[in-house]
């Protein structure tokens, strides 16, 4: 059996190494990470060139299977999986981890909702932390941006008053709270990524009586099966297995 795991997060890492060697697994990562953690398995790196070259790639390759472990932003990808598995009647899974309960938060849609909710609001120094592609939204945005990523963004898509911070995490809620101490933050600006790696900023922000403004997720693509952890990924993938063939 033959699986395409969209991966890049840890629970597609945790996939991959609970599945192998009994599934042949071929990971395949965007490539926008430099030096990304590696599953165990064969893995690819880059895109499949939209909604075309990932139809013809399944078929090249054979694939039985296609599980969708990305991370819970990659809209786009996800979208492009669904639609090809439905064409091709391929099985399909979307292991997407839980999302984290808002609270208090202010759940907005988008960056560009999330940029005028810190501008309406007056917030002076904000924690971004929506990635190298967020900080765009923000440009016009009349405060102070401590500005953490994994890649920089582009120098062009900076407020003009900001610190990039290049980290990956897991991180400490100790380091956190220090962290917005240190900064004076009075605002964080956060994707509801879900997950324990990045959870503790949550924490810290809360404990300070910080402000957060929350990215709500894309939805899913209508009709796909979802799953919320790795052990029913690997149950759904063992079904499969034992499902009867049709001559």
């Amino acid at each position: 059996m033959r699986i395409l795991l969209l991966g890049g997060t840890s629970e597609a890492r945790a996939l991959a190494a609970r599945l192998h060697p009994d599934v042949e697994v071929i990971s395949s990562l965007a490539g926008r990470v430099p030096d990304p953690a590696l599953p165990v398995g064969e893995v690819r790196i880059g895109g499949f060139g939209g909604v075309e070259g990932l139809r013809q790639w399944l078929r090249g390759e054979q694939v039985d299977a296609v599980v969708d472990a990305t991370h819970p932003y990659a809209a786009t990808m996800t979208a492009h999986a669904a639609a090809v598995c439905a064409e091709l009647r391929l099985p399909h899974l979307v292991l997407a981890r839980p999302a984290w309960p808002a609270g208090d938060a202010i759940v907005v849609g988008d960056d560009r909702e999330a940029a005028k909710v810190v501008a309406a609001e007056g917030f002076q120094r904000v924690f971004l932390t929506t990635g190298r592609s967020g900080a765009a939204a923000f440009r016009n945005v009349d405060a102070w941006f401590l500005i953490r990523a994994v890649t920089p963004p582009d120098v062009g898509d900076l407020p003009s008053r900001h610190q990039v911070l290049l980290s990956r995490g897991p991180y400490r809620y100790d380091d956190e709270l220090a962290l917005l101490r240190e900064h004076r933050i009075d605002a964080l600006v956060t994707k509801n990524s879900g997950g324990s790696m990045t959870r503790p900023k949550l924490d810290a922000a809360a404990a300070l009586g910080i402000a957060v403004v929350m990215v709500d997720r894309p939805p899913l693509p209508a009709g796909v099966t979802s799953v919320a952890t790795v052990d029913e990924a690997v149950e759904w993938v063992t079904a499969i297995r034992k499902a009867p063939t049709s001559d």
